[in-house]
């Protein structure tokens, strides 16, 4: 028997295995990010510690270092998470630019304001928790590979002008990215910082892709 073992207060360990009952191995995971989810909503993405994620997710203090080294890292799976079903809304309302490319934009842009707006949470550990791609590999890939959506319907939207008039689909794609951002940080937002706007963030977001593509010579 070790000296922990041995000295162990059991009144401690009780406390300890009924926390821990909480939750079973395969889903210690799930149950803190889930946790931090919460604390996000209610506190902003710097607002808690790891510790009390643990508290909130009903586990032991020493818990989620079965799963994360640190806050950060809890954080990063958080926003992994996040990236991976904006990709999924974007590709669904993207849909291969059906019905027809312009309408798919337009689809687009309203799926990047539903997820503001349904998934604050999420989308504050993706944009305001200050992570560093560079440093994070699986999170700079889902990041990228939701802007990808964003760059195949620029890839699409740019095959329907002529070649010589054609702009760079890249800048197209960081130009409709930059407009719908804006517009669901501002006004879309599913929580408490978004800002009063007279008419709903999905018209003001569609006038700006109309004025847009109209600018690029494309008309609906």
């Amino acid at each position: 028997m070790s000296w922990s073992e041995r000295h162990d207060n059991p009144k401690r360990r009780k406390t300890r295995d009924k926390q821990d009952r909480g939750y079973h191995h395969g889903n210690l995971r799930e149950a803190l990010i889930e946790a931090a989810l919460d604390l996000i909503a209610r506190h902003g993405p710097a607002g808690f510690t790891i510790a009390e994620a643990a508290r909130a997710a009903g586990v032991s203090p020493g818990a989620p270092n079965r799963r994360f080294r640190d806050r950060d890292d809890l954080m990063v799976a958080v926003a992994r998470l996040g990236f991976e079903l904006f990709e999924a809304r974007l590709s669904a309302a993207w849909d291969e630019g059906r019905p027809e490319p312009l309408q798919a934009l337009e689809n687009l842009g309203h799926a990047y304001l539903t997820f503001a707006r349904n998934e604050p949470a999420h989308y504050a550990a993706m944009f305001e928790a200050g992570l560093a791609l560079d440093d994070h590999g699986d999170l700079a890939r889902a990041s990228e590979n939701a802007f990808a959506v964003l760059r195949r319907a620029a890839d699409t939207v740019c095959a329907l002008m002529p070649a010589k008039s054609r702009p760079p689909a890249l800048m197209v794609a960081l130009h409709i990215w930059s407009l719908a951002h804006g517009i669901a940080t501002l006004f879309g937002r599913g929580d408490g910082s978004r800002r009063a706007l007279p008419m709903a963030p999905e018209e003001l977001l569609e006038a700006g892709i109309l004025v847009y593509l109209e600018g690029l010579g494309l008309r609906r």
